[in-house]
């Protein structure tokens, strides 16, 4: 089959640094021919990786999509509410699309987007990056053989990680719900796409806890200033401070060797200067209990699946690492899937146990344990009339926003229990 022709819009982490990157890494497959960001230098930076021409570079998505059909595929990596307005058009200008999650934080949008990809017959590929990753494809392997007997119950967790809640949900991008989505929507409709994923069940109802209870100004220690730069008498002390996170962090400071995520986001070119400029200055740089932020800090949902399973699952910030932690327990053994160390250990009752080590895999590592370069293959063989095992449709990530938005729901209403078949007809 000829070159896939893509166009993307969007160029933060995801657009410019995830899915360009893997993109670029298959030219023998797929062809970027036009690109859309309001950053002008970021523009430049993708447009110079692809050798494309100013006329193929565009100020916005809506401008765009506002000239005729300029690719076979458009990849959608703009903010999470521009999603349905930008995709519909692109649908009904004959794009098929790979759109970064979420498909939207409201409920009557999601419906929106189905209804026109159907009515128009595209295909649209959802970001759920986790389903594509070796390490979650093994686990789908281990539960379909059977040799955890029938399961019955998954306790995980979402560490979000101290500095990441600081940099993406307290001064970033996803800090307020009405202007991008409830966090349990954004952070872990992942996690609920692997719960219905690999178990194939579906959920029934669910109840959730959860709140903002620490990122606020009571909780501001004595002496803090509104800017860690502004001669903040609290620094030394706090861990939440920019200059650690963003430049003497071990694992994430510019100063030690970190150029990628999350110093991509602050500067272009991550270095001790432009970073100490961007903390300085911009909205990285703001005292975590001084930011203008509403999402959780922490939160738990219970959920209750076909057939008696059970899920508890918590999303929490205050760890000091990331990394998704899940046991799941059947009638004839567990397993620990044990994202940060990048291990599965399935464990048959009155066994030994197994593990499986995916340090020393041989198979692609990209971000989010492998899957964004996978999904990117996967979605160019799906535009290629193939099925791909654990494509993400837009049909199969309804499931997963379905569940979040509920779950949030819940929060609002005390706890409530939410039927999800009541919730699936609103």
């Amino acid at each position: 089959m000829s070159t896939i022709t893509i166009a993307i819009a969007g160029l933060g982490s995801r657009g410019k640094d995830a899915y360009a990157q893997a993109i670029s890494q298959m030219p023998e497959r797929a062809r970027v021919v036009a690109i859309a960001d309001p950053d002008e230098a970021k523009t430049r930076e993708v447009a110079k990786l692809f050798h494309l021409p100013e006329s193929a570079c565009y100020a916005s998505a809506e401008a765009l999509l506002e000239q005729p059909r300029l690719a076979d595929a458009l990849v959608l990596c703009t903010q999470d509410r521009q999603h349905v307005p930008q995709a519909i058009p692109a649908l009904r200008k004959g794009y098929d699309l790979l759109m970064e999650k979420p498909i939207s934080p409201d409920l009557a949008a999601c419906r929106e987007i189905l209804a026109a990809a159907q009515e128009t017959g595209r295909k649209v590929v959802v970001c759920h990056v986790l389903r594509y990753a070796p390490f979650y494809r093994k686990i789908k392997e281990i539960l379909d053989s059977g040799a955890l007997g029938q399961l019955m119950s998954i306790q995980a967790i979402e560490n979000v990680g101290y500095w990441h809640q600081a940099h993406s949900f307290v001064r970033g991008n996803w800090r307020r719900s009405d202007t991008t989505s409830p966090m349990f929507l954004q952070k872990c409709c992942h996690d609920m796409d692997l719960m219905v994923w690999l178990t194939g069940k579906k959920c029934l109802r669910l109840s959730s806890f959860g709140s903002l209870s620490h990122f606020t100004p009571e909780n501001a220690p004595v002496g803090a200033a509104k800017r860690c730069m502004d001669g903040c008498k609290a620094k030394e002390r706090c861990p939440y401070d920019a200059e650690k996170i963003y430049i003497t962090n071990p694992k994430t400071g510019v100063a030690q060797g970190n150029t990628g995520w999350p110093n991509d986001v602050l500067a272009l070119h991550p270095s001790v200067e432009t970073i100490r400029e961007a903390i300085e200055s911009g909205p990285y740089g703001r005292c975590v209990y001084h930011c203008d932020n509403d999402v959780v800090d922490h939160q738990v949902v219970n959920l209750e699946m076909e057939n008696g399973l059970t899920v508890n699952f918590t999303m929490s910030a205050f760890t000091a690492g990331g990394g998704r932690y899940t046991n799941f327990m059947g009638t004839l053994g567990n397993m620990i899937a044990d994202m940060a160390a990048n291990t599965v250990t399935v464990t048959p009752f009155g066994g030994v146990p197994e593990v499986f080590d995916f340090n020393l895999s041989n198979e692609r590592m990209s971000g989010h344990a492998g899957g964004d370069s996978v999904l990117v293959g996967d979605f160019l063989d799906y535009l290629e009339g193939k099925t791909p095992p654990s494509i993400t449709t837009l049909e199969a990530s309804m499931e997963s926003h379905f569940i979040a938005l509920a779950a949030e729901e819940s929060r609002l209403q005390g706890g409530a229990v939410i039927s999800l078949s009541d919730f699936r007809r609103i």
